[in-house]
């Protein structure tokens, strides 16, 4: 496997998942609609390149990191897009774009002679900075086995299966429970305040118990009872996550009663501080409704 790359988006997670390949020994070529995130890169080694369709003339495996579905297929399928380079052989999306989308794409590659993979990560951005994020790669199963040592050294590779976007209902799935755990965590951390708790006897008693999570072992310590809000995942792009998920369970005509409850209180919360806002903000939005109660330690 040649060790020259591609990688387009280059942001929160694509920095870090670009650095640890530079560090790994690939040559990387880069792009990014903003000049000072491709900046960064090649001032680790990387290579810049001005589209994406010049950097699949140059190489044979691109990879992509991008925040939503339109992007991805403009990037992908657009005028100056992966398709439209002359080298590239094989397409690897690391973004989360649901899986028709990711069926959509790998079959117009493959009217031009290209291999998609969809390898949808999980982990947030500590997890590409250390190199262990999730990996769940779908596609030919020969295909991801050759690539499976560039994907660890990201992260953990699972190979889902051979079905384009088998990689992408299965991060899907994850992140639908992520989204709901740390909506629930919300409201029992307020409900617990409110009521005269310390908020970090509480975190320490249900993470020692049937109650323990993601969300209270690392976000709530991290980034809600500081009050940083600085996890690091955006809220539009966890809203766009739980929406992808419920029109795939909508299309696969499968029940999503407390999924859907879950969605309206990612709306509320988009709604009110904005997509760019860090998604551990939701627990502000069940603070204002609860009469203005802040899950933070006492002064005492």
């Amino acid at each position: 496997m040649t060790k020259e790359i591609g990688f387009i988006g280059v942001g929160k997670m694509g920095e870090p998942m670009a650095g640890r390949l530079l560090d790994a020994g690939y040559r990387v070529h880069v792009f990014d609609a903003r000049a000072q995130a491709v900046a960064a890169i090649v001032g680790k080694g990387g290579v810049a390149a001005s589209s994406p369709a010049e950097i699949a003339s140059k190489v044979e495996t691109v990879l992509v990191s991008l925040p939503t579905p339109d992007i991805v297929k403009h990037v992908a399928l657009g005028a100056d897009g992966v398709i439209a380079g002359s080298q590239v052989k094989t397409y690897v999306d690391l973004s989360t774009t649901g899986p028709r989308v990711a069926a959509e794409v790998a079959a117009a590659l493959a009217e031009k002679g290209i291999s998609a993979l969809d390898a949808p990560v999980s982990g947030g951005v500590g997890g590409a900075q250390k190199g262990t994020l999730s990996v769940m790669v779908s596609g030919p199963h020969n295909l991801c086995g050759e690539l499976r040592s560039l994907f660890e050294v990201i992260g953990k590779y699972f190979y889902i299966g051979d079905k384009p976007g088998m990689g992408q209902l299965m991060k899907l799935a994850n992140n639908m429970l992520s989204a709901t755990t740390l909506a629930a965590s919300a409201e029992i951390m307020v409900m617990g305040v409110k009521g005269g708790l310390d908020p970090r006897v509480m975190i320490d008693v249900i993470n020692v118990s049937s109650g323990a999570n993601a969300a209270l072992r690392d976000k709530f310590p991290k980034a809600v009872l500081p009050r940083s809000f600085d996890y690091g995942f955006a809220t539009g792009l966890m809203y766009k996550d739980v929406r992808l998920c419920l029109e795939e369970a909508e299309a696969l005509h499968t029940p999503m009663w407390l999924c859907n409850t879950v969605r309206q209180l990612w709306s509320d919360t988009n709604g009110a501080f904005g997509p760019d806002s860090d998604f551990t903000r939701v627990v502000q939005l069940v603070e204002q409704w609860a009469g203005g109660v802040e899950v933070k330690p006492p002064k005492s």
